[in-house]
């Protein structure tokens, strides 16, 4: 039997906070993963000549950064909820969007600062020991271009958070298809804030790093979301999981594939580096190997909610949905904290 709409405003209040605290975990590991990131590199030994930058930069700059793709994360999932959701049944979904739509205002909000806070970061890591300046700041982002990508995506997010205010005012008036677009395309930068490859097969790797964004960005950002605000309620929860299930089994092959390419293109394209030996010889090839088996540690995971947890749903039984997507978010979690000391790690 499923849950009518009239039965929802009587759904119990726990059940809201187990979701809040799901999306709340997921910020909380991949600060945690973050912040581990960041204790490794604080612990490198310094070179004799060369400066190295404060503790404040070196801790700092992982946390922020890590805190940026966890707003773009939020902020492309919860765009996604009310395609999930559909638009049939707006006496249904209305209560869970009006919830939703501040929130997407306020990720995005924090995505643009931490973006520009990232440049800040950056700029001060090329310059040791110098608080930056306005004018280093704007020399850093016009010859740079991981500066120039984070001032875009910057940007992005700034005008995501303009049509979610439209979103908050008018509704579904304002198309989610454009919510989603802006959001997604502010994800395309963010790929040349880590590693880059000189060489003819520098596009391809480009485009293999955008389609890893992305993906990952849904599939997470989707997941948070659909088990955040739809585990209450079975009967949204029975239209929205098919439809995300869908998403998600396309955006675990693209994040597994299009991770493999960038991680071994990006090796065997930089000089002095060789295969396979630099996969278990070098930081950055031990970074690509574990991030690799923590994808694959998600399989059975999303295999379980898709062919043992969605039959139940679509029957209005109750599952254990939020516990197995906080163990997925959680792995998640640690991918996006490896994905972090990637683009800080030496190749060679």
């Amino acid at each position: 039997m499923t849950v009518t709409a009239r039965s929802l405003p009587q759904q119990p209040l726990p059940q809201q906070r187990i979701g809040a605290r799901l999306l709340a975990g997921a910020f909380g590991v991949c600060a945690v993963a973050a912040a581990v990131t960041a204790s490794s590199f604080t612990a490198q030994e310094a070179v004799p000549g060369i400066p190295m930058p404060g503790p404040v930069v070196a801790i700092g700059l992982p946390v922020v950064r890590a805190l940026l793709d966890v707003a773009a994360v939020a902020v492309v999932g919860l765009s996604l909820l009310p395609k999930l959701l559909g638009f049939d049944a707006p006496d249904r979904t209305e209560p869970v969007l009006l919830r939703v739509r501040p929130l997407v205002v306020i990720a995005a909000w924090a995505w643009a600062i931490c973006a520009l806070l990232t440049i800040v970061f950056q700029t001060a890591e090329l310059n040791p020991g110098v608080v930056p300046t306005f004018g280093m700041i704007a020399d850093y982002v016009g010859s740079v271009g991981t500066g120039q990508g984070l001032l875009f995506s910057a940007a992005c997010a700034l005008a995501a958070a303009g049509i979610g205010l439209m979103a908050v005012r008018f509704g579904e008036k304002v198309p989610a298809e454009l919510r989603v677009i802006v959001a997604l395309f502010g994800l395309l930068p963010i790929p040349v804030t880590g590693h880059a490859v000189n060489s003819v097969w520098h596009d391809p790797i480009m485009i293999s790093m955008e389609i890893h964004v992305m993906g990952a960005a849904a599939w997470t950002g989707g997941l948070v979301a659909t088990a955040a605000f739809l585990a209450p309620h079975r009967d949204l929860l029975a239209v929205a999981l098919p439809k995300f299930s869908r998403l998600a089994t396309l955006c675990l092959l693209l994040v597994g594939l299009s991770g493999l390419v960038t991680g071994l293109g990006t090796m065997a394209l930089t000089p002095g580096v060789t295969l396979p030996d630099a996969i278990v010889t070098s930081h950055y090839g031990l970074l690509v190997v574990t991030k690799t088996a923590l994808i694959a540690a998600l399989v059975p995971l999303a295999a379980h909610i898709r062919f043992r947890l969605l039959p139940a749903i679509r029957q209005g039984r109750p599952t254990a949905l939020v516990g197995w997507a906080t163990a997925e978010v959680a792995l998640m979690g640690l991918a996006y904290g490896v994905a972090v000391a990637l683009t800080r790690a030496s190749i060679a």
